[in-house]
């Protein structure tokens, strides 16, 4: 049988695969809105979309493709499989790059255990469980989680939270198999995991309560404000229930959306910070007390009631717009700290699965495949292939024999499960050292805090002046207090208040279309100051996995040879596999075939065995199983390979990988140079791979450090930090140098260890996204600079009228929403070059 024809009955190539929703890249038409045309037409600059994602496709490759990653490709074409085009009908117009979790291996045990509890604990009814899913970003994303679910055989009910990222989910007994469910959720790009802690009701949900509340006082203020507007007397019989009525509504007004402020204004006095909160607190208060004082004194003039409603309506728009943009990045993670589950211990009566936690030293565990190593331990088993990546930074498998010292964060990389001795307590570990969360105080913005500072020395300066100049002028108290109160209600903070925020939040909306996903608040006042970017290597600067270097070698495979090459690499953690599975998965290769069935054989250092009707399948190192002068294939002089796929003996294809840097790396790091960034390599590999790395990548070689422990990279960059430097990283050995670094950042959001800590992730094949970070953040700066100085020249002019008494409430009440309409004008012509993308 030839099983090396490059003959294929059927080319379901990804990039042949027809979109349902006319997002196909054609010579003519809107694509997401955008209008794209095809690869004829490219003298134009034409906006190239990914099919899948929606993110810019930045090189010819991607163009021709249609995507910007295989694992979009992959979603892609295994949404339409499913029957749920329908989805990019209803998605959001950008959503993340699917993660190289898609073809990864994953462990569901916890899951199958935690299905079977909740079937006991069901006696006989309808058993539910409640998880965790990280990945939902739109209605989209629900609508195909629940679509997926009502796919599995026994499913009954699903409800899916994507405010919380959580699912509950109800399934017949007997019949619904959950590790499957998560499992097909996975290759869509959405992670499962146990639910943590019960959430926070986030801020943004308590800001949308406040602005429905304070939309409607608004609205009942106006309604009771305005007939005097258009002329009613004060001699009308209704006047005085108006004015009672609109300050009742404003008061509720104040308790309702004021507070809010106010009391996060009283906190930053109490901890001596200059905090944005303070200006508008005072433009509250101001506002309000002045209003009371004129309707209970029946001076008209220095009523205000309708301002002080709107003014806080606005100033909790702004808000929400800020909060909810950090939220939704925020809730796409898993809230669970990933750590190794619970591992099976030798006991007198058996092996019992415990906590990690009660590991102790001396005892006999066993490991999963793809599992964790929680402790430093020895090796029982005969033999193992162990993955030091995630916790050296070493990329190459290593082999250890019986009696070797195994590192605690060690992956077995191998099909089957070893035995290992603990040598420390998990407490004592290196692992648990590295999971154990820290805080990090919020980032001080000095140069908002002054422009706070000088704000309230300058309003109350006026205020004070002007109420001697007015007491001393006339010695009247009603006129003394009218000009007070307008000079404090027309000192509008609506700049810095609603248009501050709004540049922060269209700046985040916009880094989403890249694949940069902002966390924290403070990053982008953060990134003002960085000036050294420091690179892990491994899975950072590099993909997870080698790269196939000769992906045309698999295409020439017959369907049964990619059968059986299929069931040696599924679910096998060995990144030689998982590589091949990618490409297999990606490139549609696996359309129409099913893993060939048989007994799977490891042996530890050579590769993997498969015995069929058909035949002796192996993969593994050259000349393992090849049988000398039965190679099929062409061979090439002086090049060489590094696996062998084999059919009793015969080598049907010889595989080569590469572990190089990320497409277009170089010319990023490149390009930051330029910008006026210094790049470093902070690497656990070995010193001859880091070099290489870094002459490849154009990084003086002074700049690369390698071997270094993840003390070592802690203290290296506690020593480098000025407050100036941005730490890359992927691994648990980069936990500690991302406590050292000022802001921090991670390509991986599926292991759950950097994600909770970083600032922003970022997600994708390359790393263009740090560009467009920095890029978009100095767009962000300059707008907010036009705000400050539109700001000063605003309450310069209306302070000065206010003061010389020229300011009546009709004036405010127009003066106040044209003031906030400019100042959201500034800020979208200043990000118009980003909303044009995003």
């Amino acid at each position: 049988m030839n099983f090396s024809t490059r003959k294929n009955s059927q080319d379901f190539s990804a990039s042949r695969v027809s979109a349902s929703n006319g997002s196909d890249l054609v010579d003519g038409g809107v694509q997401n809105g955008v209008e794209v045309r095809g690869p004829r037409a490219r003298s134009a600059s034409p906006v190239h979309l990914c099919r899948h994602c929606g993110a810019p496709l930045v090189n010819d490759a991607a163009r021709d493709s249609g995507f910007c990653c295989s694992g979009c490709s992959y979603v892609f074409r295994l949404v339409h499989e499913h029957g749920l085009a329908g989805y990019y009908k209803i998605r959001d117009s950008v959503i993340a790059p699917a993660d190289q979790v898609v073809f990864q291996p994953r462990d569901y045990v916890w899951l199958a255990e935690m299905q079977q509890l909740a079937e006991q604990r069901s006696a006989g009814g309808v058993p539910e469980l409640t998880l965790d899913v990280q990945g939902i970003s739109c209605a989209g994303c629900v609508w195909l989680i629940e679509k997926v679910f009502h796919q599995q055989p026994g499913a009954l009910f699903i409800e899916t939270d994507a405010q919380l990222g959580r699912m509950r989910f109800r399934w017949t007994r007997g019949e619904f198999d959950g590790p499957a469910f998560a499992r097909t959720l996975q290759s869509f790009n959405y992670l499962v995991g146990p639910p943590g802690e019960e959430p926070a009701v986030p801020e943004s949900k308590f800001l949308v309560r406040r602005i429905g509340l304070c939309g409607a006082f608004m609205m009942n203020v106006m309604l009771f404000a305005l007939p005097a507007y258009f002329g009613m007397g004060r001699d009308f019989a209704y006047a005085g229930l108006f004015d009672t009525l609109s300050m009742a509504f404003a008061t509720l007004s104040v308790l309702t959306g004021g507070t809010y402020f106010l009391n996060r204004a009283v906190r930053a006095l109490r901890d001596r910070v200059m905090h944005i909160d303070l200006p508008i607190a005072v433009g509250i208060v101001g506002s309000y007390v002045g209003s009371v004082y004129g309707w209970l004194s029946g001076n008209h003039s220095v009523v205000y009631f309708d301002f002080v409603a709107t003014f806080i309506l606005l100033m909790l728009v702004g808000r929400w717009a800020q909060v909810v943009a950090v939220e939704r990045n925020r809730r796409r993670l898993l809230s669970a700290q990933s750590r190794p589950h619970k591992v099976g211990v030798d006991t007198p009566r058996g092996i019992v699965d415990r906590p990690v936690e009660e590991l102790a030293a001396g005892d006999v565990f066993s490991i999963r495949s793809g599992q964790v190593v929680p402790v430093e331990a020895v090796l029982e088993s005969t033999s193992a292939t162990l993955g030091t990546a995630w916790i050296t930074g070493e990329a190459d498998p290593r082999d250890a024999r019986s009696g070797a010292r195994v590192p605690a964060g060690a992956v077995n990389l191998g099909r089957g499960i070893i035995r290992l001795r603990a040598a420390q307590p998990w407490t004592a570990s290196l692992l648990a050292q590295l999971l154990r969360p820290t805080g990090r105080d919020q980032y001080r913005h000095r140069l908002l805090e002054r422009v706070v500072t000088g704000y309230l020395v300058g309003i109350f300066a006026v205020a004070t002046a002007t109420a001697f100049g007015w007491w001393f002028g006339t010695h009247d108290v009603a006129r003394t207090w009218a000009a007070v109160t307008a000079v404090l209600v027309v000192s509008c903070p609506c700049a810095i208040g609603l248009a501050y925020p709004l540049a922060d939040e269209m700046a985040t909306v916009a880094l989403r279309r890249f694949g940069v996903f902002v966390r924290e608040n403070d990053l982008f006042p953060r990134l003002g100051r960085i000036r050294k970017i420091i690179f892990d290597k491994t899975g950072t600067l590099t993909l997870e996995t080698p790269v196939l270097a000769n992906p045309a070698v698999l295409h020439g495979l017959a369907p049964a040879a990619r059968a059986a090459l299929l069931a040696l690499v599924r679910d096998n953690p060995h990144p030689i596999s998982q590589s091949l599975n990618e490409t297999l998965l990606a490139d549609g290769l696996t359309l129409g075939v099913e893993p060939a069935t048989g007994e799977i054989h490891e042996e530890t250092g050579h590769g993997v065995t498969l015995r069929t009707v058909l035949g002796l399948w192996s993969l593994g190192r050259p000349g393992w199983k090849a049988v000398a002068g039965s190679c099929r294939l062409h061979e090439v002089p002086g090049e060489a390979h590094d696996t062998e796929f084999a059919c009793d003996g015969v080598v049907l294809a010889r595989f080569r990988f590469t572990d190089s840097a990320r497409p277009g790396a170089r010319e990023e790091i490149a390009a930051l140079r330029d910008a006026g960034f210094e790049s470093y390599i902070l690497s656990g590999d070995r010193g001859e791979k880091v070099e290489t790395m870094a002459s490849a990548l154009g990084i003086p070689g002074r700049n690369a450090i390698a071997g270094a422990t993840p003390e070592d990279k802690a203290r290296w960059l506690t020593q480098l930090d000025a407050k100036d430097t941005l730490m890359l990283g992927d691994g648990a050995n980069d936990s500690l140098a991302f406590d050292a670094a000022f802001a921090r950042g991670t390509p991986v959001i599926h292991r759950g260890v950097l994600e909770g800590k970083a600032d922003f992730y970022y997600l994708g094949r390359g790393l263009d996204g740090l560009r467009r970070l920095f890029a978009v953040n100095d767009t962000r700066r300059r707008t907010q600079a036009v705000l400050i100085f539109f700001s000063v020249a605003y309450n310069c002019t209306t302070v000065a009228i206010a003061a010389l008494g020229h300011m009546s409430p009709l004036i405010a009440a127009v003066i106040m929403p044209v003031s906030s309409l400019l100042s959201l004008a500034i800020v979208g012509l200043g990000m118009r070059r980003w909303l044009r993308v995003a």
